[in-house]
């Protein structure tokens, strides 16, 4: 009786972290069919585009003295690209860009969409809300609940790459 009560707690505390990860992937799932069909209104509907654009210009910001050396002139260079940065962000936060982050994840546009369950697995709780899905093992795209809809807030991929990927061929 007492392995069955342990059983049976073990069952319900893991259903209780699954439950987010059900609820995020059906939104997760709308985002991705919204970036494969290239539907910008349905893209927007999920992805808070205030929070994506400031995680993405902190992060291009603070890899910019990487990219442009050490010296004073790239300490000046990084300050000066925060324009720059502002406009490339806008530019790489659009359906088609994160197609082909869809694409390196595994998402192909003839091919349809796994089901909310199959996404659900693929998703990590990140806590305080938040959840990321996986590209081979590590997090790249995180989702957060906003009012009861899980919205795109963080690409955790490469964001030199992204903008390389993300070239027509």
């Amino acid at each position: 009786m007492r392995v069955l009560l342990i059983a049976l707690t073990a069952l319900v505390l893991s259903s209780c972290a699954t439950l987010p990860k059900l609820d995020a992937a059906r939104d997760v799932h709308q985002f991705l069919v919204a970036v494969r069909d290239g539907d910008r209104a349905g893209f927007e509907a999920h992805v808070d585009r205030p929070a994506l654009k400031s995680q993405m210009r902190s992060r291009a910001l603070a890899e910019a003295p990487d990219l442009l050396g050490q010296q004073p002139l790239g300490v000046v260079g990084a300050l000066l690209a925060g324009p720059l940065i502002d406009l490339a962000v806008d530019a790489l936060v659009q359906p088609q860009v994160f197609r082909v982050v869809a694409l390196r994840m595994g998402y192909s546009p003839d091919q349809p969409i796994t089901n909310s369950l199959v996404i659900a697995r693929s998703l990590r709780s990140l806590g305080g809300g938040r959840v990321c899905a996986l590209d081979k093992d590590r997090c790249a795209l995180v989702f957060g609940e906003e009012a009861g809809v899980w919205r795109l807030v963080a690409y955790e991929g490469d964001l030199s790459g992204l903008a390389r990927l993300a070239r027509p061929r």
